[in-house]
């Protein structure tokens, strides 16, 4: 395949739940380390990048296989810089500096340890199925149905989400419209779609059910409890 599909994987340094949250150990490897093994084992994904504006996480970076051709400015490192922001800078240094620009951009977050390579291919392929959508974007079943979430006003709770029926927030979940949450997982995008819709989502965005195993998201430290007993527990399983 002649593709050129880059997995991309940011990771600032400035975490404030867990410092140094994307090196900090699990099961006694960084956990940006996970991430980097699955996108250098996927067999569709054929560069891998970390952006990352910390000499600490690019040096683990190269450790466990990632490029690191550039250090994030600190204006776009910040926690409430956007995925648009890092892309127009990665795709900009790339394209300044090594004329590269890919067919396909396959953002990983670190915090996502548990997402296998071949979930990672099966994005892919469903994304190079798919010639007339913008974006690809993994999500998992929600739990927490919008429709029994609420907020306080006045002392008094009003529904979050307003609808004609005013006892729908009293259904059994069976009942209600399955809806879904976005993991934090794989999430892939054209540099098209970043050029001529100014998104990384643009309109068109395929659906990419993921289990809730693999949708682990690490930010917290009970997060990351969570997924060391995942880990040791499968241990040993395909």
């Amino acid at each position: 395949m002649d593709r050129k599909i880059l997995g991309f994987i940011p990771a600032r340094g400035g975490s404030k739940r867990v410092p140094k949250k994307n090196i900090q150990p699990l099961c006694g490897k960084p956990l940006i380390a996970y991430t980097i093994e699955a996108a250098r084992a996927s067999h569709l994904v054929n560069r891998v990048i970390v952006s990352t504006d910390s000499e600490e996480i690019a040096g683990v970076s190269r450790e466990f296989g990632a490029e690191v051709p550039f250090l994030r400015p600190e204006d776009i490192a910040r926690s409430g810089s956007t995925e648009m922001e890092f892309f127009e800078h990665a795709l900009g240094w790339l394209a300044y500096n090594e004329g590269y620009e890919p067919d396909l951009i396959v953002l990983l977050y670190p915090t996502s340890p548990l997402r296998r390579p071949q979930t990672i291919d099966r994005a892919i392929e469903t994304m190079l199925a798919h010639p007339e959508a913008d974006s690809l974007r993994s999500v998992r079943p929600c739990s927490e149905h919008p429709y029994k979430m609420w907020q306080i006003e006045d002392g008094y709770l009003k529904p979050f989400v307003k609808t004609e029926e005013p006892n729908i927030h009293t259904l059994a979940y069976h009942l209600l419209p399955e809806v879904y949450i976005q993991n934090a997982s794989i999430y892939i995008t054209r540099p098209s779609t970043l050029r001529l819709k100014g998104s990384p989502t643009g309109d068109l965005i395929i659906p990419f059910v993921m289990d809730e195993m693999e949708s682990i998201d690490i930010n917290t430290p009970l997060d990351f409890r969570v997924a060391e007993l995942v880990i040791k527990g499968t241990e040993g399983v395909p």
